[in-house]
């Protein structure tokens, strides 16, 4: 097996959700899952077929955010992998309504951070191993630093 590493490509802005499903109406499924959990997100699919004509499947509100869905998707290329790039939104906001997809087996992420897919390749295919999301920590919080997390929550209305 061949172990390689895919940087995920996108503006630091945007967010995106990638995980595993097992059938060709993920698309469909996701589209509406995302739509009826957050109706003015914008968004775009990619999935990864993996049997039959094993073409990349899309879909979305947004044709920049398909079009990288895409990219992103044939660039890791692992079958029944997905991808939602999301804007105007948070993953927090679709993100239970993904996971209740019943064709969806796995999240590997869901973040704004820099991605690096974690890919292994063999004569069969390609398969995500798993990501590395965003940097290392760099220290343990302080008093200072909890403050400064629950005004950001508050600020974001997560918490009042």
């Amino acid at each position: 097996m061949d172990i390689t590493t895919v940087r995920f490509e996108k503006p630091e802005e945007l967010n995106f959700i990638l995980g595993q499903s097992h059938f060709i109406k993920t698309v469909e499924d996701l589209h509406e899952a995302v739509v009826q959990a957050s109706p003015t997100i914008k968004f775009g699919i990619a999935f990864c077929e993996s049997s039959g004509p094993r073409l990349v499947r899309w879909s979305g509100n947004d044709q920049e955010l398909i079009d990288l869905a895409v990219k992103n998707a044939r660039a890791i290329g692992a079958g029944h992998s997905f991808l939602i790039l999301l804007r105007e939104g948070f993953p927090i906001n679709v993100l239970n309504a993904v996971k209740m997809v019943p064709e969806v087996c796995r999240i590997y992420c869901a973040t704004a951070n820099p991605v690096e897919v974690v890919v292994g390749e063999t004569e069969q295919g390609r398969a995500i191993l798993g990501v590395v999301d965003g940097g290392s920590p760099l220290g343990v919080e302080d008093e200072e630093d909890i403050a400064e997390r629950k005004a950001m929550l508050r600020r974001f209305g997560y918490k009042l």
